[in-house]
């Protein structure tokens, strides 16, 4: 692996404690605008500043992000199917190596789908991008999306994200599941946790995030459960405090709790004005 390769990782993944917290706000490439990333500008401005870098595609990274900030960005690079598509599967390379210079991206991310019928293609996209990125020093982070007919077990996840392993990814995303420790022992790469949808309570998604590092995880890739909270600066803030403080789910809940309260004290004296 050479320096540049080295260099885009590190600013991934901390290279004094191996963990990440990644925003995730490429959603709208297939949901359109859901609720909570409907002005994206709005949503990542604030959550930028506890984000160790941010994973986004071309379009709101141009239209939404200022560019002097310092934020490492993970380029979401596939997509060419929606939420109301024949099969969300289909995807291909959207963008382009050139692009994802010019954009100055430390990562470039792509699904696989394990088991649909569209798995050749999806190896083969990641295949062509490890081959760009490799060309360029830019890792590729895959993330090994599940369809409703998919578990989401340690045997099937396991075969994923070894897969995406062999085929040169640097970095894997999946889901948390039972036994996850036997995920990670079975992938030679970094594995970070997928948030998923929103859970009904904070106190779930710190559960996760708390789970998985215990378990072997490298770190967390998380929106909804950030963007979507009732106060989602205190709750990137709480899930840091469980990646690089090492804080119990009980403690991260309190700053969350004790956050929240603040920043609902700061917008009711905005509003008193």
């Amino acid at each position: 692996m050479d320096w540049g390769m080295k260099n885009r990782l590190s600013k991934i993944i901390n290279p004094e404690n191996r963990r990440c917290v990644m925003l995730a706000v490429d959603h709208g490439y297939f949901l359109g605008p859901t609720d909570g990333l409907r002005v994206p500008r709005r949503t990542i401005r604030p959550l930028l500043p506890y984000a160790d870098s941010l994973m986004v595609t071309r379009g709101v990274l141009r239209t939404s992000v200022s560019p002097d900030i310092n934020t490492p960005i993970v380029l979401r690079a596939s997509g060419g199917t929606s939420i109301i598509g024949e099969d969300l599967s289909n995807e291909s390379i959207v963008t382009s190596i050139e692009e994802a210079i010019k954009l100055n991206v430390v990562c470039l991310a792509l699904s696989i789908f394990i088991g649909s019928k569209y798995e050749h293609q999806s190896l083969h996209n990641l295949s062509r991008l490890v081959d760009m990125g490799e060309k360029y020093g830019i890792p590729v982070l895959a993330v090994t999306a599940v369809g409703k007919e998919m578990s989401r077990d340690s045997r099937y996840l396991g075969l994923a994200c070894r897969i995406a392993a062999e085929i040169g990814a640097h970095v894997v995303k999946t889901y948390y599941c039972q036994n996850f420790e036997e995920v990670v022992e079975g992938c030679p790469v970094p594995v970070i946790i997928a948030g998923g949808k929103k859970l009904t309570h904070e106190s779930e998604a710190l559960q996760l995030a708390y789970d998985a590092l215990h378990d072997g995880a490298s770190g967390v890739d998380m929106g909804r459960n950030i963007w979507q909270s009732s106060h989602p600066v205190s709750m990137i803030k709480a899930v840091r405090s469980i990646v690089h403080s090492n804080a119990n789910v009980q403690e991260a809940h309190e700053e969350f709790m004790k956050n929240s309260l603040i920043e609902t004290r700061k917008e009711d004296a905005i509003e008193s004005k």
